[in-house]
């Protein structure tokens, strides 16, 4: 559990495009991710991210009234496509699924 931790830790300080996050604890663990609200960017770091089994929001005024209506914990994650550490963060946490299940 301490290197889960560790790992969600690391997003908030991961890697210049912003990336929001609606966090709740006890979903299921999806093994598989058919895309998130990061498919139709244009950004190639967002687009980078929109197969990850996070359900990453870009960030925006809808983001943040979706988090406050439902009460969710916004997770950021800065980052730009040709940073090595943000790849290294997504393969380590954001490409986990017990890492997603939990900030999902």
């Amino acid at each position: 559990m301490k290197n889960q931790t560790f790992s969600l830790m690391r997003t908030i300080v991961a890697g210049a495009a912003i990336l929001v996050l609606l966090a709740r604890c006890g979903v299921e663990v999806d093994t598989t991710s058919s895309g998130n609200a990061l498919l139709g960017s244009a950004s190639p770091y967002l687009l980078q991210h929109a197969y990850n089994p996070v359900n990453w929001n870009p960030y925006g005024e809808k983001a943040l009234d979706m988090a406050k209506q439902q009460n969710k914990l916004v997770i950021v994650s800065v980052g730009y496509a040709s940073c090595h550490w943000c790849h290294v963060m997504e393969e380590e946490t954001f490409e986990d699924s017990l890492a997603a299940a939990v900030m999902n």
